[in-house]
């Protein structure tokens, strides 16, 4: 199934409420910025594995190619709408330095820890 900026983004919303109140239980505070700390660093990002059935079948790289394609027309909106800031946060991560892409390139690639 294909999943919208816009399910996707609500999905996110409140996977994040949930955590902050179960957090609130154990008196642990969430931040969900993606380089809370300045500095030297690549900062923490959202790594996110996708497949269907058909990619996991014979053949089913052609379908992962085609996906990433379609990812790569969409770059800078899925940018926006992941970042509550319109992506201003995820700039001062996605850097291209410390196995990190640039904001404004899509990649993807096998065992590739710098692919955004």
């Amino acid at each position: 199934a294909v999943v919208s900026t816009q399910s996707g983004h609500y999905g996110r919303g409140v996977s994040r409420w949930i955590l902050t109140r179960v957090a609130e239980e154990f008196n642990v505070v969430i931040s969900f910025d993606p380089k809370p700390i300045e500095g030297d660093w690549n900062g923490a990002g959202c790594h996110t594995n996708i497949s269907t059935a058909g990619m996991r079948i014979p053949g089913g790289l052609q379908l992962i190619h085609e996906a990433m394609e379609k990812f790569t027309k969409k770059h800078k909106e899925h940018i926006q709408a992941y970042d509550p800031h319109g992506g201003e946060d995820n700039k001062r991560r996605l850097t291209g330095a410390h196995e990190t892409a640039s904001i404004d390139q899509f990649s993807y690639g096998v065992a590739d820890r710098g692919a955004s």
